[in-house]
């Protein structure tokens, strides 16, 4: 089984890059998220063309998440939003595929540290480890995908001191980040990657992917079950060089 996770940032604009790259690489998951699009209208049509099912919450104009499950794959058990959280905005959706349950999540930007968005990150962040906690306990089989809006370590950030204390690179952000994998989660690009300058998201600004100017936000965490199946764990920059692409790039977990 693979395991993918991709913030399209617009899936009405990326959706032929989605389209392509599920055809040159059929895996079995693929979370997206800022679909920014309102729930009725998401192109299932086309998704199904390309051989998968899916489901999702959409959202007009923001944030919105889907999971995209090859043909042939079981769907069960879909939840949409963080239990017991009430949240106007649509950034979490979960799954069982095949025996493994898959959270699907968009992270809270958070804006800038003395923002109001900041604080909403915090509770936010708050409500998922919550979430994430519950889960763990009725799923040994169980991975976190999605755009986390956190660079977890210094090495994960082109310009560690540019980004002290920044938002996506402050302590707060990371201790959460360090909550998860205290769980009993592993992060699974580092069970096989240790090089520096390793990122999944570009600003469009002043050709930063052409620098790799970039930070590592875009995160798979396993279960320790899951951790023994894993067998490679890479990001794919090659949608980032296409036209009109998703800041961000796929990132894509293999399992045995």
């Amino acid at each position: 089984m693979q395991l993918a996770t991709w913030n399209v940032n617009s899936l009405k604009v990326r959706l032929p890059h989605v389209v392509q790259w599920l055809a040159d690489n059929p895996i079995d998951v693929l979370c997206l998220q800022e679909l920014k699009m309102d729930h009725p209208v998401f192109p299932l049509a086309d998704i199904e063309a390309a051989g998968y099912q899916a489901v999702w919450f959409g959202q007009k104009t923001y944030n919105g998440v889907a999971i995209l499950v090859k043909n042939g794959r079981t769907i069960s058990d879909v939840v949409q939003g963080i239990p017991g959280y009430e949240d106007e905005q649509r950034r979490v959706i979960a799954a069982t595929i095949d025996g493994v349950r898959v959270i699907c999540a968009y992270f809270v930007n958070g804006e800038a540290v003395d923002s109001p968005k900041y604080q909403y990150k915090l509770g936010w962040l708050a409500a998922l480890e919550g979430y994430v906690a519950s889960e763990l306990a009725r799923y040994p089989d169980f991975a976190l995908l999605g755009d986390y809006n956190i660079a977890p370590e210094d090495r994960d950030v082109y310009d560690p001191e540019g980004w002290r204390e920044q938002v996506l690179c402050t302590t707060p952000e990371r201790d959460s980040f360090r909550r998860l994998i205290a769980m009993g989660l592993s992060d699974s690009f580092r069970l096989f990657n240790q090089e520096d300058k390793q990122y999944s998201w570009w600003d469009y600004r002043a050709m930063m992917f052409r620098r790799n100017m970039g930070v590592r936000i875009d995160h798979i965490l396993i279960t320790d079950s899951l951790k023994a199946r894993a067998t490679g764990c890479v990001i794919d920059k090659t949608p980032r060089k296409w036209e009109r692409p998703s800041d961000h790039t796929p990132v894509v977990l293999t399992l045995a």
